[in-house]
């Protein structure tokens, strides 16, 4: 008799449109495990996951919706949080987090995997006491539960690593308070994945407490140094006594708007010490940690290869209005997409794209283009006087003036990174999509990534300038290949 291939446990993962639990998700799924999603916005969540991730519609406090998406459930991880929806939301959480022990619980859920955060003793803030509350409400469930209790997560798109980031970026000289020396035990965002991926190998047992941190114990003035100096950005730190977490989160949401509801949450439990105590994890996991450097290494790394991947059309209709002056901002870059039909073929259109530069020129204010290679020769760059190797085809390494060919498939897509002087890195990346035998969409995107202040004065400065040179390049270049089109056309 046959032996059937015992079927994989089901793994439902919440919060899976989070920074977090996006990346859990795409772990799970190359460890081929059997996922759930539940999302408010399905919608939005399937196109990023595998077509085998099933991927259910509902809100986590809807006590239906967790009836049908707990139920044939063996381990559920929890990430979810309410710490942006307003001042009231420890209850929020609270809440959320019996309504979802309960189910779990009547579901027969055998496991739940939960991501919290470090802190001892009393006198935690709000935050990090909402954040432990809500883990022994899930111990306290009668569902078996694994708790880790994590420090700083470094990478890409975390809320603590952009707010350093934004800091470090925008203010060349920084007045810093106490909490600047409190410190903390971060850990990168790929070993926190690690940990909550090896959870479900742990054998059946009674609910555990795990703190997870990385490798270095440092004050938040260390990660703000090491950033710099990574990003090569010179910063002053001048530490002051008076600015308390309050004046310091209002100072905050004047710098960084994008954190305004959860500044003052954040700045309030960053004054309270995040290093792991208890090292059972670093004994019983197989994880081993990375140190500060290079989390912050390889959260640079992994969002260069993230930015390079983004299908621009994608990200600029996700935006629910238009981008305002400056353009779209993605993490610290800062985007111009725009795109437009063409009504010819998309061979022609890709091949007006490929002879760009050199005895061709840039479709577009030529003489602006010329000025900007004299600059740069006098500043000591490349300037213009490096034309191209060939008239026709490029491959990637070539030289375009002041540019290189980065990444070029034929046909579809061709990425330059700016070699000229600039305070921070450029890319130019054209890509064309066919529209039926007789139609193509041209996509065209300036990418900047600005070296503090001095690169977002740069971008903001030249915008209107921008807008002129970039809006005429992607209609000369329309323009171009429909007529090359037409001269190709057999006379009918």
């Amino acid at each position: 008799m046959q032996q059937q291939t015992p079927q994989p446990q089901l793994v439902l993962v919440t919060g899976a449109t989070g920074y977090v639990g996006g990346r859990l998700v795409r772990a799970l799924e190359e460890r081929n495990a059997a996922v759930r999603c539940l999302a408010r916005r399905p919608e939005f969540l399937r196109p990023r996951v595998a077509p085998t991730t099933e991927v259910m519609g509902g809100d986590i406090t809807d006590a239906g919706a967790l009836r049908d998406v707990l139920r044939g459930v063996h381990t559920a991880y929890y990430l979810v949080h309410s710490m942006a929806s307003g001042d009231d939301f420890e209850r929020e959480d609270r809440d959320t987090a019996q309504g979802f022990a309960a189910a779990a619980l009547s579901a027969g859920v055998q496991r739940i995997v939960y991501l919290g955060a470090l802190g001892h003793g009393t006198g935690l803030s709000t935050h990090l006491e909402s954040r432990q509350e809500v883990g022994r409400i899930l111990r306290q469930s009668g569902v078996p539960t694994i708790e880790f209790r994590a420090s700083v997560i470094i990478g890409s798109g975390s809320l603590s690593f952009e707010m350093v980031r934004a800091l470090v970026d925008k203010l060349p000289v920084m007045t810093t308070p106490r909490w600047v020396r409190t410190p903390a035990q971060p850990i990168a965002v790929e070993d926190v994945i690690a940990y909550l991926v090896e959870a479900l190998d742990r054998p059946p047992g009674p609910s555990e407490i795990f703190e997870i941190g990385g490798r270095d114990a440092v004050a938040y003035g260390d990660l703000m140094t090491e950033y710099a100096r990574q990003r090569g950005l010179r910063r002053w730190i001048i530490p002051v006594p008076v600015l308390t977490p309050g004046l310091s989160s209002r100072w905050l949401r004047l710098i960084t708007p994008l954190y305004a509801r959860v500044g003052k949450a954040l700045i309030e439990g960053v004054r309270n010490p995040t290093v792991v105590l208890d090292d059972r994890a670093r004994r019983e996991f197989r994880v081993q940690p990375r140190g500060m450097r290079e989390a912050i290494a390889r959260a640079l790394v992994n969002e260069d290869q993230e930015f390079a991947a983004t299908r621009w059309s994608d990200a600029r209709s996700s935006i629910p209005t238009r981008p305002g002056y400056g353009g779209m901002k993605l993490g610290s870059r800062l985007v111009d997409s725009r795109s437009l039909r063409v009504p010819c073929a998309a061979a022609y259109t890709f091949t007006a794209v490929r002879r760009i530069g050199g005895p061709t020129g840039w479709y577009c204010a030529n003489l602006l283009w010329r000025l900007r290679g004299a600059i740069d020769l006098l500043v000591g760059g490349v300037g213009l006087r490096r034309g191209r190797r060939d008239p026709e085809h490029v491959t990637p390494g070539d030289t375009l003036d002041f540019w290189r060919v980065e990444a070029y498939e034929p046909g579809r897509l061709l990425r330059l990174a700016a070699e000229m002087r600039l305070p921070g890195r450029a890319w130019l990346q054209f890509e064309v999509d066919a529209d039926g035998a007789t139609n193509s969409t041209l996509r065209q995107t300036a990418l900047f990534d600005p070296r503090g202040l001095g690169g977002l004065l740069y971008w903001y400065a030249l915008w209107p300038i921008h807008q002129y040179v970039f809006g005429g390049m992607i209609r000369a270049i329309a323009g171009a290949a429909l007529r090359d089109a037409r001269l190709r056309s057999p006379a009918v």
